[in-house]
């Protein structure tokens, strides 16, 4: 059974019987009244009520073992979709999705974060549009929408602030601007963080404590513990591509600071090394190309790197104890992951690292769009947010 904590507020309404049914908790009426210790009348009366408010529908009969069979029950994906828009420093990516996650329509585009929001969001806006028409679906069948930027993310206020690598976005309103064109709610969220929920939610939904780290043009870790994406007080946790390495003094980071692992361990450093030796190289696909290639010189900068980002990730094994360890982003070779576990193994404590399994994403490009996504049915469809929209009747 999944992880993901027990929602606060009434363990009996209709909103918390959905969530029992979309967690897998529960798919019959007798099973709703197992867990919430309901009559038979009143589960009656509120799974009718999310039938008709089309959050609900039946997906079969369960296999009888004498009498009536139990009618199946689960999430109704004709309630409508879900939007994602997954931002990187040099590509954007946009899709619909269905509620249970599938995949119906998407776009892939080179555009550079450093353009400006109005730049990108614009495009974002033409993507959702014609995603929307090829899917067949329309814009007040959207429940909600997702973000994830590369930078330091302020959920509560669907902005980022301070953002090393987004030139023109701190505290550019981001959801608010996407709000006020599709009227639905936007969440804004860290590239890492989407990552590690897209991968939590897809593949490790019983480990109670991943940490994915992505090492592209910047590095960033997200956090997940109990199913949810921990962003400490201010959105700030995961930032380990800012750690400073004592060793490396001169190396001047692009958040002005000197010694940042990021300035001499992300693909963007690695990249401005291999150019400054002679081997021209300005994008993360040459360097992931030379890396594949065997290059010596490139590989022997991502070993070099992954031994950094090990030595700073021995500290965050200690200090969080996860059960998977994910390095995802451009630099996710062998190269680099080897160097990344020589250092690791060595400087963790054995306690920590005895049952963690270091791997690589298994969702690879659609990571954030996956954890995008289930940010957007957590919260759209939180049993507090369903009450809320059964109390309003329809819209």
């Amino acid at each position: 059974m999944p992880t993901r904590a027990r929602p606060a507020g009434s363990q009996s309404s209709a909103g918390h019987l959905l969530w029992l049914v979309r967690t897998g908790r529960a798919r019959t009426r007798a099973e709703l009244q197992g867990y919430t210790g309901l009559s038979r009348s009143t589960v009656t009366q509120r799974i009718d009520a999310l039938r008709a408010a089309g959050y609900l529908r039946a997906s079969g009969v369960e296999g009888s073992t004498g009498g009536r069979p139990a009618e199946l029950l689960e999430l109704d994906t004709g309630h409508g979709v879900v939007l994602v828009a997954d931002l990187g420093a040099n590509h954007a990516r946009a899709a619909v999705v269905d509620l249970n996650g599938r995949l119906l329509a998407e776009e892939h585009e080179p555009i550079k974060i450093g353009v400006g929001p109005e730049a990108v969001l614009t495009w974002v806006d033409a993507a959702f549009s014609r995603l929307l028409d090829k899917a067949g679906w329309q814009p007040e069948q959207v429940r909600g929408i997702g973000v994830g930027v590369p930078g330091p993310a302020d959920f509560e206020a669907g902005l980022v602030a301070q953002p090393p690598i987004m030139p023109g976005w701190d505290r550019y309103p981001i959801a608010e601007r996407l709000r006020d064109t599709w009227k639905r709610p936007v969440y804004v969220d860290n590239d890492a963080n989407l990552m590690a929920l897209g991968e939590q939610t897809a593949h490790y939904p019983d480990c109670p404590s991943l940490v994915l780290v992505k090492v592209a043009t910047g590095i960033g870790a997200g956090v997940v513990v109990d199913g949810h994406v921990y962003r400490g007080i201010d959105g700030g946790a995961g930032d380990i591509g800012h750690i400073r390495l004592h060793d490396h003094p001169q190396a001047r980071c692009q958040c002005g600071l000197y010694g940042c692992l990021a300035a001499v361990a992300s693909g963007l450093a690695i990249a401005q090394r291999l150019t400054a030796g002679g081997t021209p190289t300005s994008s993360g696909a040459q360097l992931v190309e030379r890396i594949r290639s065997g290059h010596a010189e490139a590989v022997h900068l991502a070993r070099t790197a992954g031994k950094l980002v090990g030595e700073v990730l021995a500290t965050v094994v200690c200090l969080l104890n996860p059960g998977v360890l994910i390095i995802a982003g451009d630099l996710a070779d062998l190269h680099f992951v080897a160097g990344v576990r020589e250092v690791l193994y060595q400087s963790a404590l054995p306690r920590a690292t005895r049952r963690l399994e270091v791997t690589t994403s298994r969702l690879g490009a659609r990571a954030a769009v996956t954890g995008a996504h289930a940010t957007v049915i957590e919260q759209v469809y939180a049993p507090e947010a369903v009450d809320a929209a059964l109390a309003a009747g329809p819209s």
